[in-house]
């Protein structure tokens, strides 16, 4: 290994076999932090003057610092290039093995030579893993501490401002070994640790609630609320602040007698919804396709959900372009996979916006089986504006030789969107919605039965065969009151209104003729929802 830095606690070096390289003077240190800080930028040296002797420097500064650079390079090897000079300063630049041996220098590469960027690296890197691999590379990087940062050097103000941010960062990471141990069931081992934690900084509010919680889950509830009473102690008597609504409402449970946190469907929502927060953090990118998936599933709500989803679908779609990842944005946009019936787009322009983007996908080179739901979303999102055929076709072909029955279904869907060119189809449309209720009833796939049978409601209808028609009809109702579908019932209704209207003999529609003698415009069954 190159040779290696610590400031988390004294400042220190180490070479290749471990052994502590000798710095001389607190100066020569001091020079060697101020370095590290910069996170190899280049310091002048009179920057580094000033930070030395902020108050008086003496008349041979230049030349002292010139000295202890050249000291420091004999100390760590003249022939590892490690602290260089660059124009009217210097910078300390290491390397993390190979990895830094070629091409120009880079902090990515650099930051398993120094204790404080390794931890500062693992401790964001440890926010996106699950709660197993996270409490391990959180105690590994809480385990590098090896006392104050920037020991021994109090006199520097910017050596206090690093260490103040190295602390706060380091009682962050503290807790969250607490919150990882009690994710995996161990709240008993959270105790000892918490309870010295909030001893020495009764200022963290989530240092007494994880205390708090570590106790309730060890079964001793009343010591969990002698906790909190002591927190309300320290922070109302001592520090003047009331404890914030997460400590309040924890207090609220435990003297309820509710176990923490609440049980019931509202609750496991919201536990879910925070864990899934923690657990899978803000950067991942399986958030935002886990983010089309709840909306696939808010489209079907009812009232505004549909029109809200499409909102979050674009707003999803654009978010995944920016981050210059072409699969993802395929994957983003293939995933919105929920049923459409309607024949013409509420919004054409959100749908050419949708269409533009999946267009713009295909450009890169993509596996058949996110190409097909591409194909398949242009095909739906075209419907009633023009002619996506072939791409209709193609998304098909891909999912039957893919042999993915979900995909097929979304595929089939995009083709029946497609027939609606010219009258004569509905027998064609009719054997599509055949083989989405095969698809859905052999792979149990609800949301695809309710299409197939509203598809097969519609081309009976368009066939004459309105006994037929009506069994589809019912049969997507029960399925709506199985599966919680109210949009069925929209289509259901019209369906049978429309019926209704197309058997009414003429003197009921003279009837019903408007008050300037005019009939009422009727539709035909045959003719689908706008």
């Amino acid at each position: 290994m190159p040779v290696e830095f610590g400031v988390l606690g004294p400042v220190v070096a180490w070479n290749d076999a471990g052994e502590r390289v000798a710095l001389k003077g607190p100066r020569h240190r001091a020079v060697l932090a101020r370095l590290i800080v910069a996170r190899g930028a280049v310091v002048p040296v009179e920057r580094i003057v000033a930070d030395l002797w902020p108050a008086d420097p003496p008349p041979r500064a230049v030349g002292a610092v010139r000295t202890f650079v050249s000291d420091l390079r004999r100390a760590l090897g003249e022939d590892r290039a490690v602290l260089v000079t660059d124009g009217p300063g210097y910078a300390l630049r290491p390397t993390s093995g190979a990895s830094g041996a070629a091409g120009p220098w880079r902090f990515e590469a650099a930051v398993g030579a120094v204790d404080a960027w390794r931890f500062e690296a693992a401790v964001v890197a440890a926010a996106d893993l699950p709660s197993e691999a996270r409490l391990a590379r959180l105690l590994e990087a809480v385990g590098a501490w090896r006392g104050p940062a920037f020991a021994e050097l109090d006199d520097f103000d910017w050596a206090r401002v690093e260490r103040a941010r190295l602390a706060e960062l380091r009682l962050h990471a503290v807790e969250s070994v607490a919150d990882a141990r009690l994710r995996l069931g161990l709240a008993a081992d959270a105790v000892p640790d918490l309870d010295a934690h909030v001893a020495a900084h009764p200022w963290r509010e989530e240092g007494w609630r994880l205390l708090a919680l570590a106790l309730a889950g060890s079964g001793r509830r009343g010591d969990a609320l002698s906790v909190l009473r002591r927190a309300h102690v320290q922070l109302v008597e001592q520090l003047g602040v009331e404890p914030g609504e997460p400590l309040r409402n924890l207090q609220q449970e435990l003297l309820a007698g509710a176990e923490p946190p609440t049980a019931g469907v509202d609750a496991v929502w919201a536990r879910a919804a925070a864990a899934y927060d923690r657990e899978v953090g803000a950067r991942a990118r399986v958030r935002l396709e886990s983010t089309v998936g709840l909306l696939r599933t808010l489209a079907v709500t009812g009232g505004g959900g549909l029109a809200e989803a499409r909102t979050h679908r674009l707003a999803a779609i654009a978010a995944a372009e920016e981050l210059g990842d072409p699969l993802l944005t395929a994957r983003v946009i293939g995933a919105y996979d929920v049923p459409a019936i309607w024949t013409r787009s509420d919004d054409p322009m959100h749908a050419a916006a949708i269409v533009a983007a999946a267009r713009r996908a295909l450009l890169a080179e993509v596996p058949d089986a996110v190409r097909a739901p591409l194909l398949a979303t242009i095909a739906l999102e075209s419907r009633g504006t023009g002619d996506a055929s072939a791409e209709a076709r193609e998304a098909e072909r891909l999912a039957r030789a893919l042999d993915d029955p979900a995909l097929l279904a979304f595929a089939l869907n995009g083709v029946w969107m497609q027939s609606f060119d010219r009258c004569g189809l509905a027998p064609r449309r009719d054997a599509i919605g055949a083989e989405l209720l095969t698809l859905a009833t052999r792979h149990d796939l609800p949301s695809v039965e309710v299409l197939g049978h509203l598809i097969r409601m519609q081309a009976r209808g368009a066939l004459g065969d309105f006994t037929g028609a009506d069994e589809h009809a019912a049969a997507a109702d029960r399925l709506d009151a199985r599966h919680d579908r109210p949009l069925v019932a929209v289509f259901t209704t019209w369906y049978r209104a429309m019926r209704t209207a197309a058997a009414a003999p003429p003197a009921t529609l003279s009837a019903a003729a408007s008050p300037d003698g005019a009939p009422p415009p009727v539709a035909s069954p045959a003719t689908p929802p706008p």
